[in-house]
């Protein structure tokens, strides 16, 4: 059960994310040159592989009871973050999450911006690629970090990512039919119940809680979860105003 829900939040995390960027990196190549985009998504790579280098050996290193609760903590920070603004689209209250508009927004973005003579560095492509990458896969490394950490082991955290990866390298040659017919907003509010459940239960393993049953109180936590943020789904409903 454990290895299942981990390896499904890492997938569904990653896959979620890895959209988004690309959804900035193709609209970049498809707006400027495919040169400048891929120069700015290598570098966002790096600088995600190099949190990453960093992040997960400074987790496992922690003592086992600081290490539950530091994973907890950063898994609750991400997963209320998800739940809140999923709970938020469900009702009406904000647009609907969609990598095809953020494939628009890109594109509107740098029809402002001269395009610079040939053989010139597009800095302002690369920038904007750059970006995109970084702040999505900063939420990747973080969450993956989090939930390979776990002192049952990194397998199913790795499994999840590694095939969301593939999944969403697979789908990046046809960009806009896919993004636009992708339901982001429930399984990025599916995400934040995921990560917010494993956040209640490392964080109560880390203060010494415990939990009825070990592993099989995560999915009573996620039922829990979703049963209040619907109810706050339907008493948002009725006065929704889009955001």
């Amino acid at each position: 059960m454990s290895f299942a829900l981990t390896a499904l939040a890492a997938a569904v995390a990653v896959a979620v994310e890895l959209l988004e960027a690309m959804a900035i990196v193709l609209a970049v190549g498809v707006s400027r040159r495919w040169r400048d985009a891929v120069w700015g998504a290598v570098a966002g790579v790096v600088a995600c592989a190099v949190l990453a280098a960093v992040l997960g050996p400074l987790l496992v290193g922690l003592p086992r009871d600081a290490l539950k609760l530091t994973i907890g903590t950063l898994l609750l920070l991400f997963g209320l973050e998800w739940l809140r603004k999923g709970t938020l689209r469900l009702s009406g209250r904000r647009r609907r999450a969609s990598s095809a508009h953020e494939f628009d927004e890109t594109r509107e973005e740098l029809e402002d911006v001269p395009l610079p003579a040939a053989g010139e560095a597009d800095w302002a492509a690369r920038a904007i690629a750059f970006k995109g990458v970084l702040l999505e896969g900063v939420e990747v490394v973080v969450i993956v970090a989090a939930l390979a950490a776990r002192p049952t082991g990194a397998l199913p955290a790795l499994v999840g990512a590694a095939a969301a990866t593939g999944l969403v390298v697979l789908g990046a040659a046809r960009p806009r039919g896919p993004l636009s017919r992708l339901p982001e907003t429930e399984l990025k509010y599916g995400v934040g119940a995921l990560l917010t459940t494993f956040g209640v239960f490392f964080a109560g393993e880390g203060l010494r809680v415990d939990w009825p049953g070990g592993d099989l109180a995560l999915p009573v936590i996620a039922l829990v979860l979703v049963a209040v943020t619907q109810l706050q789904v339907r008493r948002l409903r009725g006065s929704a105003v889009p955001a």
